[in-house]
């Protein structure tokens, strides 16, 4: 089977889990050809795995001179299926598809903007031409069927799945030394940018239920996290010497290891977050919102605990429980990489897209 992918291979850590797909499918006898910029990390990795690289990736939308480039592509190579990761690769990859036949097969991660009525997604995800939908999660998946009205034939559930050897390298930094704590202390990590989707003002009010004299710790990782708001609702907060903003970090992964428990606040939007399943296979806990897609993360007890979106007291009972109850947290911690293996597996996800490419008969 031939089969062309259009995406963006810029960033090696934030691309693997789509790449490594493709280099595992043409390990496997798949004939596979990629459109990116040749300069972007992952080139080399494909060109040593046998993978023909055109260095093209489309950057506007419905460009003509783009749509021919990939219209032309389309032509000569006599392809089986056309895989399209962004929106700038779907609407000019769809257009450039008109009279071809190829499968035309999108993806979607994330669960949030998808209305049957915008005009926007019939030059992407609703677009006629559009064969099928990989989608992240089956949040996802509901979220296409339900608000985007996509029949469910065109909808395929398949995660991006993570190897935990990829994070076995990577190394400690010691936050607890960093911020002057004690080697009990427990810490909490969050890793976001601030975006009012991520619900970290629902942290910064769970932190008025926690008790000051626990020896607990929130570390909070992320440009702007340290904001107006946030600092308000600290004010009036008897927990706030317990917050560390460290802004950006290019070290977060490393700070991530160090720390015991990974929160989410998340409120929507969000598909199978990939910093959670990095936190899990590292072997620590998280502690999530109950929002669609990220809550199949985790079984709730047993490789993570779930809290109601937006529920301050909810995420101030979870990190107490936890840290009362080290027993649980341990077990948690203990589980988590293996749900990862069991369940978000890179593995699984190859063999997935290979039974879904066996049942296109082609």
């Amino acid at each position: 089977m031939k089969i062309l992918v259009i995406s963006d291979y810029e960033k090696f850590h934030t691309v693997r889990p789509e790449a490594e797909i493709f280099i595992s499918l043409a390990q496997r006898g798949y004939d596979i050809t990629i459109m990116t910029k040749g300069h972007y990390d992952y080139v080399q990795r494909f060109k040593e795995n046998g993978i023909r690289v055109i260095d093209f990736h489309p950057e506007k939308k419905l460009d003509s001179s783009e749509v021919a480039f990939i219209r032309k592509e389309l032509l000569e190579g006599n392809y089986d299926v056309m895989h399209m990761y962004n929106n700038v690769a779907m609407m000019n990859g769809l257009k450039a598809a008109k009279g071809i036949d190829i499968t035309c097969v999108l993806y979607r991660g994330y669960s949030a903007n998808v209305h049957w009525y915008d005009p926007t997604l019939y030059f992407k995800l609703l677009h006629p031409r559009a064969d099928y939908i990989i989608c992240n999660s089956e949040g996802v998946a509901t979220i296409m069927r339900e608000k985007g009205k996509v029949s469910p034939e065109k909808l395929v559930t398949i995660n991006k799945g993570h190897k935990l050897e990829w994070y076995a390298d990577v190394a400690e930094h010691d936050i607890r030394q960093e911020l002057g704590l004690t080697p009990d202390a427990m810490v909490v990590v969050l890793v976001a940018n601030n975006r009012t989707m991520k619900g970290t003002k629902y942290l910064m009010e769970a932190t008025k239920s926690l008790d000051p004299n626990n020896n607990l710790h929130i570390v909070m990782v992320g440009k702007d996290l340290d904001n107006e708001e946030s600092q308000a609702i600290l004010k009036d907060s008897a927990f706030r010497d317990h917050v560390h903003f460290l802004g950006f970090r290019k070290d977060a992964l490393n700070i991530v290891k160090s720390c015991d428990v990974f929160l989410l606040t998340s409120i929507k939007g969000e598909s199978i977050t990939k910093s959670v399943i990095e936190a899990m296979s590292l072997g620590v806990a998280p502690v999530i919102s109950d929002i669609i897609g990220n809550k199949e993360l985790v079984i709730h007890e047993e490789s993570g605990l779930i809290v109601p979106s937006k529920d301050s007291k909810g995420f101030a009972n979870a990190l107490t429980r936890l840290y009362k109850d080290r027993d649980l947290l341990n077990q948690i911690k203990q589980n988590a990489p293996q749900r990862i293996a069991t369940r978000l597996s890179h593995d699984q996800t190859v063999e997935k897209y290979e039974a879904f490419y066996q049942s296109l008969g082609k």
